[in-house]
């Protein structure tokens, strides 16, 4: 059994950006990075998943970290810039973040080619390849899956593991990644893992554990209360039948949807 964990625990400039009812909540930004870094070192997942880590948490999050664990980035090449309000940050930068207790080998760290501020960082730990990932909306959103099938058919020696936001309800997920590919199925009556307005026509549930030649099980959302715009996931993955190569899916495609 392994435990799992992801959360997008939300880059200050997409919240000022976007207006952010988080704001509200967290008007000094540096109480709110304190605040989530404390919550990523408590968490007792063996692999953990985060995305819109601005610079400043990272820092943060770094010196939190327990020993024994390690860190992995991809630094994304697109840094946020401030469209209403000046920023509160002092380094904007956006990273896409893997913790992993022990040792691990990065085999593959990507911005996707239609989308420079998300991308895939695919981890090798004790036999098991790790993939954290944030997918664009729209219609980048089949071919970004697609890539991500094809990483874990070129680079996956066993199970795979999927971990981040996918801004896509789970059904949707499982589909474009294609055969071989299963998404952790959520309790009746979970929080949303990205709570919106009642009525909102996106789903409120984009963040999954998806796994490949593995099964998952107890998976559950944790509400922050707002200390994100999103509430982190939690899951085991347990040994399972082997589905077979990953299906490589489709050829990537583009278009010009924002986060």
């Amino acid at each position: 059994m392994l435990t799992v964990a992801t959360w997008n625990v939300l880059h200050r400039v997409h919240a000022e950006n976007w207006s952010s009812d988080v704001l509200d909540r967290w008007p000094e930004e540096a109480s709110r990075i304190a605040a989530v870094a404390a919550r990523v070192a408590a968490l007792t997942e063996r692999v953990v998943a985060l995305q819109e880590v601005s610079g400043d948490q990272l820092a943060s999050i770094r010196a939190a970290l327990p020993a024994g664990r390690s860190i992995h980035t991809l630094d994304y090449p697109r840094i946020p810039t401030p469209r209403r309000i000046p920023t509160l940050l002092a380094d904007r930068s956006e990273h896409l973040v893997l913790l992993v207790d022990g040792p691990g080998e990065v085999v593959a760290a990507e911005a996707f080619a239609e989308d420079r501020g998300k991308g895939l960082l695919a981890v090798r730990t004790a036999g098991l390849l790790v993939v954290a990932t944030h997918v664009s909306t729209g219609p980048r959103r089949p071919g970004q899956l697609a890539r991500l099938a094809e990483v874990v058919a070129a680079t996956a020696d066993g199970p795979a593991v999927l971990l981040g936001d996918f801004n896509a309800d789970r059904t949707t997920v499982a589909a474009e990644l294609g055969p071989g590919f299963a998404v952790a199925e959520l309790p009746p009556g979970a929080p949303p893992t990205r709570p919106r307005e009642t009525g909102a026509e996106k789903s409120q549930w984009i963040d999954h554990v998806v796994v490949h030649g593995l099964d998952s099980r107890g998976a559950v959302v944790e509400d922050v209360a707002g200390l994100s715009d999103h509430n982190p996931v939690r899951a085991e993955v347990v040994p399972g039948a082997d589905p077979g190569p990953a299906d490589p899916g489709p050829a990537e495609r583009n278009d010009t949807s924002p986060m």
